[in-house]
């Protein structure tokens, strides 16, 4: 099919996909007023969505690599989609926790299979940038979550904002179900198609294990953060809930898209240079976001505060092609849906399923001041994990042999670990 129409209509589902999953933290002090609930059960609201989100989608990546994955796409922007609107209908603590788990089914089917489904349609020197145009969609769809949930909610009420951002992914869901098509898995034999052995090879594979670590720690800092910065400049700096979610919003949007398209771009730049373009720029870019997030916490201005938290937000996003791109260079194609649900596995059950509640469990016991500082720390081990991958993929050599588009050429099957 057409790739810019494929690109498309990815792009505003993965929009969609954040627009739903954020309108929850702009509405935390809503919520919080509303329901008579702790910080710590805030935290948690954010952190059983990422719980059943990792869950499911080692499940559905099995199935994705055997069956024509639109189907699963479009399903699965059905389901999120009317998990939001129930969320409007929630009448008290359990049901927001139930309601948020089916949203966590969704979007776990879609982001699964939606990276290399789309990075297979693309040659190697553009994956890079692809997909880190794809991930636009994570600082977009974000702001746009924390300024429509921050507007609707001051004005109309919680409920009315999940009401709101809920009703277009049903029909962009039927839109990918009735036009989206999957070349791959019509063409692939079944001599082609993921078998057990794959699987156990894959998970052999140092590179791809580490640079997973490195993403969770990662996503344990962009979690956290996005979870509470807006209840953190509502709480230090007297702004409105209207107005903490247009700021961090804004932030997000502007800071977070010029860092994943410039690290998109920066890495398909040097990869006509050197196989580890990807690993530099993921070093590069965790190396950096520390001090900025440390000298934004203990800024007591408002304006610097807001300068050094927006170029750790660049820096934290940066990272987000490469780092796509070199799952796909690292893994075969069979196997590719299942790598990223390995990564959407370990990512959230050490990042962002867990960051949200230890964040409000410290902001109980120490303060949110702290709490946030901690969890910018993370970014180090961030920088380890990264170096280590690289030194293994540099060691197997396999970053060559997986570079090239899946429609040019499907390795032949063997059974070393790479």
């Amino acid at each position: 099919m057409n790739v810019k129409k494929l690109f498309w209509i990815l792009f505003l589902l993965n929009l969609f996909n954040y627009i739903d999953r954020q309108v929850l933290f702009s509405v935390f002090p809503l919520l919080q007023t509303d329901l008579a609930i702790s910080d710590t059960q805030l935290g948690t609201l954010a952190s059983v969505f990422m719980i059943v989100y990792m869950l499911y989608a080692p499940l559905v990546g099995y199935f994705a690599d055997r069956t024509q994955r639109q189907k699963w796409i479009g399903a699965s922007a059905l389901i999120w989609s009317a998990a939001t609107l129930a969320c409007a209908w929630a009448k008290n603590y359990a049901a927001l926790l139930i309601t948020r788990g089916f949203i966590g089914i969704g979007e776990a089917g879609f982001t699964t299979i939606a990276q290399p489904f789309l990075a297979e349609n693309y040659p190697k020197e553009k994956r890079a940038t692809v997909l880190a145009s794809f991930a636009l969609a994570l600082p977009a769809g974000s702001a746009v979550g924390y300024l429509a949930g921050g507007f609707v909610g001051q004005h109309w009420g919680w409920r009315a904002a999940f009401m709101l951002v809920g009703v277009p992914g049903i029909f962009l869901g039927l839109l990918a179900l009735t036009q989206l098509k999957d070349t791959l898995r019509l063409t692939q034999n079944e001599r082609e198609r993921a078998r057990t052995v794959d699987y156990l090879v894959l998970l052999r594979n140092k590179s791809f294990l580490f640079l997973c670590l490195a993403h969770a720690m990662g996503t344990f800092a962009l979690g956290g953060l996005s979870a509470w910065m807006p209840t953190y400049f509502h709480r230090f700096f007297d702004f409105s809930v209207s107005h903490a979610g247009l700021v961090f919003g804004v932030m997000v949007v502007v800071c977070g898209a010029l860092g994943t398209y410039l690290g998109g771009h920066l890495a398909d730049k040097l990869l006509k240079r050197t196989h580890l373009a990807y690993f530099i720029t993921i070093f590069g870019s965790f190396l950096l976001a520390f001090p900025f997030a440390a000298l934004g916490v203990y800024c007591t201005q408002t304006l610097w505060a807001v300068v050094c938290f927006s170029a750790a937000v660049v820096f934290i996003f940066l990272p987000m092609g490469p780092i796509s791109a070199a799952i796909v260079a690292l893994t075969r194609p069979r196997v590719r849906s299942m790598a990223f649900a390995i990564n959407i596995f370990i990512i959230h059950a050490l990042g962002d399923a867990i960051s949200p509640v230890l964040l409000g469990r410290a902001s109980d016991l120490w303060g949110l001041k702290t709490a946030v500082f901690l969890c910018t720390l993370t970014v180090v081990p961030a920088c380890i994990c990264t170096a280590l991958s690289a030194t293994f993929a540099k060691k197997t050599g396999h970053l060559k042999t997986y570079y090239q588009p899946v429609k040019d050429v499907i390795p032949p099957a063997d059974t070393n670990a790479h």
